[in-house]
């Protein structure tokens, strides 16, 4: 049974809850309201986009600085038969990965089956 104060009221704890509770709901009506604004933003970008002969940058996933996901199957399919790290980083599009991230593609092209080792730095497509 939850405790009340010698006032009657509610304790400290349920006051700050309720308190919570009320900042919560706003919260979620401002994150309603800006995800809308945002729609707006993004539908008014690609109506101009049409109008100038380009597609929006929403669209093609360029919005906000990055460079967006790769799609490293389409990557695979443009390397030569023999390939090393260097020509995967020398397809477009992928010249500012890190060679984390171009290392970690070949290793799942290996995994996969797809690709084989050949020597130290040199694979091949499978």
């Amino acid at each position: 049974m939850p405790r009340k104060s010698a006032g009657g009221g509610s304790s400290a704890f349920e006051q700050v809850q309720k308190q919570a509770r009320g900042l919560l709901v706003n919260l979620r009506k401002e994150i309603r309201s800006k995800e809308s604004e945002l729609s707006k933003l993004k539908e008014e970008e690609a109506r101009l986009g049409t109008l100038i002969g380009r597609a929006s940058a929403a669209s093609n996933g360029m919005l906000g600085g990055s460079q967006g996901r790769v799609n490293w199957k389409s990557v695979f399919s443009q390397l030569p038969k023999q390939f090393k790290a260097s020509d995967v980083r020398n397809v477009r599009g992928l010249k500012g990965k890190r060679p984390s991230e171009i290392f970690a593609a070949i290793t799942r092209w290996i995994d996969a089956g797809v690709a084989k080792r050949r020597a130290r730095g040199v694979y091949e497509r499978a």
